[in-house]
């Protein structure tokens, strides 16, 4: 064994992540319907142990308490998302709503007081349904009433918080809406998604120029979820269907939201499958092309792995990605049962290595990690108390080749895990839980877990030890 101390640089940012529809519960202060409550009242039986978004965590009255278990957890840093359909109860647009502005006020100055710097993102999948209705991202007039409520956010809590996210993972909703029917409105169509993901572009664009405009000593940028795309083999069939998967779920967002413009290669390979987007206009492009992302999020859980297709596509079914590739199955893999997915530390290094060579070294930190666990209940002791040393390991194993990355000279600001207390998921509810707290559904008890101890003594250290032999 070979026991080293890694030491992070001084001041970086220890937190949590979750969203406002995953946390805040709808609460009286006044909400417009979400895309997520209108398909709960459509479909209910799609969420999992039929568990709606009404309560979650119940943050929003919770948040004073919820603060004070951010200090014992070691949390410098937090990142939030703001309702939109809070913010602008009238169907997304509107009048501002007084009781919003109040209660992130006092929950950022809360944060503020207790030494934790809020990390405020804009939009989390939570589109108001009455904008959807509009045509959603799919609508100029939608863009325009985004651009009004994260301008509006920028004036009311300027002055509270640290960095500013445009948005969180927006290729979800595109993969999810227009291609695997686990968003609504659960369209397949691809040439409207395509439409869809230009106009979140653009959206970004505009929601940093009207930042630029408050002269605002805080940062924006985006939160991306992105994996290294590793080919089966060096063959280069599988290489060919390794670089286009990573078009679509890599480079699709990270080249104009960082860069300014759109992945040629991908340009034309839509353009000869007539996928391209219709309402596009030189205007647009110049505003992408000029206000993009001052600082980027890093969202990684797992790496994809691809090879060459080996059967035909139907040419009379939905246009997918999938035309070009079929996903690899690697023997010997490690997975994380309960999720699916395959841990792979190294993954977070390819990541990194990536955003330093390619996109500038631009100042960035990982704004999701973490693994969700099922049943946690099983590993409970007679104090109530989640023993997670799965958890534990999966942050210590993950940090390592992180630490890697900054001594390898990448720009890494921070680390985030998801999450800070276990959250209602995406159509999932509470099936795996994540958090370094355990919640109570029926009592709303909140109980640090072991992890959530660890946490307190890797933020306090700024590090932790570990054996160095384990990297490779």
């Amino acid at each position: 064994m070979n026991k080293q101390s890694l030491t992070f640089p001084e001041d970086f940012w220890w937190g949590s992540a979750w969203s406002a529809e995953q946390a805040e519960g709808r609460g009286e202060t006044g909400k417009a319907e979400t895309v997520w409550e209108r398909w709960y009242k459509e479909q209910p039986y799609r969420f999992y142990q039929g568990i709606s978004s009404a309560v979650t965590t119940d943050h929003l009255h919770r948040y004073r308490e919820d603060v004070q278990l951010m200090k014992q957890t070691g949390h410098n840093s937090f990142r939030v998302s703001i309702s939109w359909a809070r913010m602008f109860p009238e169907d997304g647009i509107g009048t501002v709503n007084p009781k919003a502005i109040a209660f992130y006020r006092d929950l950022f100055t809360e944060m503020k007081q207790n030494g934790i710097k809020v990390f405020a993102n804009l939009y989390h999948f939570d589109m108001p349904a009455a904008l959807q209705d509009q045509g959603g991202w799919e609508s100029r007039e939608v863009v325009a009433a985004y651009v009004n409520f994260a301008d509006t956010c920028f004036k009311e809590f300027g002055d509270l918080v640290y960095h500013w996210f445009t948005f969180n993972e927006p290729l979800g909703p595109i993969l999810g809406s227009y291609l695997e029917d686990f968003h609504y409105p659960n369209i397949i169509d691809f040439k409207r998604g395509a439409q869809a993901a230009y106009f979140t572009v653009l959206a970004h664009a505009k929601a940093i120029e009207a930042f630029k405009k408050h002269q605002l000593t805080s940062k924006i940028g985006v939160i991306l979820n992105l994996s290294p795309t590793f080919p089966r083999s060096q063959h280069p069939a599988d290489v060919k269907a390794a670089e286009i998967a990573d078009l679509f779920y890599t480079r699709s967002f990270l080249d104009p939201m960082v860069k300014g413009i759109f992945p040629v290669a991908l340009v034309d390979l839509l353009r000869e499958y007539d996928q391209l987007p219709t309402d596009i206009c030189e205007a647009d492009l110049t505003c992408i092309a000029t206000h993009t992302a001052q600082i980027l999020g890093l969202n990684y859980y797992e790496p994809r792995r691809v090879k060459a297709r080996l059967t035909a596509i139907n040419p009379e079914g939905p246009f997918l990605p999938d035309w070009f590739f079929d996903h690899h199955i690697m023997p010997g893999r490690r997975m994380n049962e309960y999720r699916g997915w395959e841990i792979y530390e190294k993954g977070i290094l390819d990541l990194c290595l990536d955003i330093k060579h390619n996109y500038g070294n631009i100042e960035a930190f990982i704004s999701e990690n973490g693994m969700g666990v099922a049943d946690e209940e099983r590993f409970m002791d007679d104090s109530g108390q989640v023993n997670d040393t799965y958890r534990i390991d999966y942050i210590k194993d993950h940090l390592a080749y992180l630490w890697q990355a900054i001594e390898q000279g990448c720009n890494i600001k921070g680390y985030h895990l998801w999450t800070f207390i276990d959250c209602w998921s995406w159509i999932n509810s509470y099936k795996n839980r994540y958090g370094l707290v355990s919640l109570d559904l029926a009592t709303q008890k909140r109980t640090i877990k072991k992890s959530g101890e660890f946490y307190k003594e890797l933020s306090d250290q700024n590090g932790f030890e570990y054996d160095t032999d384990l990297l490779v």
